[in-house]
């Protein structure tokens, strides 16, 4: 069972427009509402593809009783953790040529009390987990070590964990020494504070982030494919695309996929890259089943060209 951390939830409308032409009335081609947050989309792509998965999140409002209801209609075991504040409600636009406009809200803020009852809770289920997944930022209330903590209590529990966050909530719960940290490119080269034009930069930057606590580092480079850096050495992954519609949730499609093959080693990248790839080929924040999945090539960095450079590099 993969249990999932997301601290500040939401619920995701995506509309497909022809094109976004500022101060214009603008007709959906199609509009659909998902559960949110990076976690929770890490359960959904699990519960998509048959694995048992339970999410833990602070819920608020009627829009947190919409979410914990659109939840449990995916088959997804919520633990939720009562809040004064409201879930909040995020709006992205997507165009056909891939181009997506997010407008993410703040959501609530959490109380001291709040926030030790969502520790509390990641705790006592996380005993019997195989890993427990803590995705996204912080919600306003928590400070940047809360994940560390987070950290520190599911490893008591005997849980392996998986961490996406970036900034000073990444680099705090390094201490902790994380299982794996899912960094994309840009948070990569926030965390070692320099930029990252080429893969060999980003596998220079994977190892900086083990040196620092991390076990492994499984790091999106979007276009480029994945990377994965860990005790076996650097092995990077990719696959072929044929159209992006929506890029919404597909770094977390990837970290579902590398959790449920195991969570170690190139067959879990392998599955990352599946998931990831086939997830940017779907509208809004739709996880992929296994009929959607792609096959991903997965080689040793020994055999990629270290110094060719990123798509988008991060400056």
């Amino acid at each position: 069972m993969i249990l999932t951390v997301t601290p500040n939830p939401s619920l995701d409308r995506t509309y497909e427009i022809p094109a976004l032409d500022r101060g214009a009335v603008l007709r959906a081609t199609a509009d659909r509402i998902d559960p949110g947050g990076k976690g929770v989309n890490v359960s959904r792509a699990l519960a998509a593809a048959g694995h048992r998965t339970l999410a833990v999140l602070p819920l608020g409002g009627p829009a947190g009783a919409a979410l914990a209801e659109l939840l449990g209609a995916a088959d997804i075991e919520v633990a939720g953790v009562p809040v004064a504040g409201q879930t909040r409600s995020n709006i992205a636009v997507a165009e056909p040529d891939g181009t997506l406009t997010k407008i993410n809200a703040t959501g609530p803020e959490l109380t001291p009390a709040e926030s030790e009852a969502l520790l509390t809770a990641v705790g006592e289920r996380s005993v019997g987990a195989d890993w427990v997944a803590c995705c996204g930022s912080l919600p306003r209330g928590l400070p940047p070590e809360w994940y560390a903590e987070l950290v520190a209590r599911a490893h008591r529990a005997g849980a392996r964990i998986a961490l996406d966050t970036s900034g000073p909530s990444l680099t705090a719960a390094l201490r902790e020494r994380p299982d794996v940290v899912k960094p994309n490119a840009e948070e990569l080269a926030q965390a070692v504070g320099r930029p990252l034009a080429t893969l060999g930069d980003a596998v220079k930057a994977a190892e900086e982030l083990r040196a620092a606590g991390a076990r492994a580092v499984l790091a999106s480079l979007g276009a480029d494919g994945q990377l994965l850096v860990d005790d076996d050495g650097a092995h990077f992954g990719s696959a072929p695309v044929a159209v992006v519609r929506s890029n919404v949730g597909a770094g977390d499609a990837s970290l579902a996929g590398f959790l449920a093959a195991g969570g170690t080693g190139v067959r879990a990248l392998a599955a990352a890259v599946a998931h990831g790839a086939a997830a940017v080929q779907l509208p809004g924040s739709l996880m992929p089943t296994p009929s959607d999945l792609v096959p991903a090539a997965v080689t040793t960095t020994d055999n990629v060209p270290l110094g060719r450079p990123l798509t988008e590099p991060v400056p």
